[in-house]
């Protein structure tokens, strides 16, 4: 029998009826993991269900079930995309089948997937990255404008190239019920340090603590300087919002979504540059400036793993950075 020590105090709590803690609970299960994940493991266990409803077969996702789900889905979408699909069918559906992430992981499934790796598998189609070229054509010709959504679009990709940011860490998504308002930038974490700036990134889906990361913003070699266009940006936000807290914002009030900032970008640069473009630019412009892989690693906020992923499905970030290794040691011989 355990027993409470007398010197040990406790708060005075009052306790919660039953149907409470289930509420609190399922909000809390709710919140386990980020809303755009929770979206596309909901379409993913969609997906499975249909399936099952579609052959007449029990939802009891059996190894012979998750196998033949494996199939199915294979001869219509990317099999690396019914991989996915797997975890999230596996989340949503764990609470009625405790067995199913064992079910997952037998060796029927395993195999069925590598099957259709062979058979269906097709290599992934990337974004090009920004060069410094597209900024500067994008730079001259918005230069002169005072339209405030000109000074935005052009102030949110130089930043987004030189911080190697995400379209998302920027932007909103064009669906509200996606959104959510800790993962929004605010103007009062800006700060001016010399000739360049540093603001706080709120959070991202992976930054479960919500403690963000400070991005500083430093010029690039051969793009445009960041710090005037900022400075510029602000100046006109400041003027028409100074209540909002919101660092970025449309002329409208608005915050730019992924749609709004994609449609300005497509106007100047061809179908094979997108929101990723700004990250992988980035990336690149700072391997052929000769900066160490680590230093781009930590710039970009990746992990170890990831980044090293990166470069090795990025070849142009992989090249830049041998040649800029090559470059430095003649320069040192």
């Amino acid at each position: 029998m355990t027993t409470i020590s007398p010197t040990s105090r406790q708060p005075a709590r009052l306790p919660w009826t039953p149907e409470r803690l289930i509420y609190e609970r399922s909000i809390l299960l709710g919140m386990a993991i980020d809303s755009t994940t929770a979206h596309t493991y909901s379409s993913a266990t969609n997906s499975y269900l249909t399936f099952c409803k579609l052959h007449t077969l029990p939802i009891d996702p059996t190894p012979e079930t998750l196998s033949y789900y494996v199939t199915f889905q294979s001869a219509h979408i990317n099999p690396k995309s019914v991989e996915s699909y797997l975890s999230g069918i596996c989340n949503n559906l764990e609470p009625f089948f405790p067995d199913i992430r064992p079910n997952r992981a037998t060796a029927l499934v395993k195999r069925t997937l590598k099957g259709a790796r062979r058979r269906h598998g097709r290599a992934t189609v990337r974004k090009s990255p920004l060069t410094t070229t597209h900024l500067c054509t994008i730079a001259n010709a918005l230069h002169g404008s005072r339209d405030h959504d000109d000074m935005l679009f052009l102030s949110m990709i130089n930043t987004g190239f030189a911080g190697l940011l995400r379209l998302g860490e920027m932007a909103v998504s064009d669906s509200p019920k996606l959104r959510d308002s800790r993962k929004v930038t605010l103007r009062t974490s800006l700060t001016w340090v010399g000739t360049e700036y540093e603001f706080l990134l709120p959070a991202h889906k992976a930054d479960t603590t919500f403690e963000g990361n400070r991005v500083h913003i430093a010029p690039i070699i051969n793009a445009p300087d960041p710090y005037p266009i900022m400075a510029r940006y602000t100046v006109s936000r400041d003027h028409l919002f100074p209540l909002h807290p919101q660092l970025w914002l449309r002329a409208n009030g608005s915050m730019p979504t992924r749609s709004w900032f994609l449609s300005r970008l497509s106007a100047f640069c061809p179908p094979e540059i997108a929101g990723q473009s700004m990250r992988a630019g980035g990336a690149t412009a700072l391997a052929e400036a000769g900066a160490p892989g680590e230093l781009i690693r930590g710039a970009g906020r990746w992990s170890s793993d990831a980044f090293e992923r990166y470069i090795r499905k990025n070849v142009i970030v992989l090249h830049t950075l041998i040649l800029g290794r090559s470059l430095h040691y003649s320069r040192v011989a």
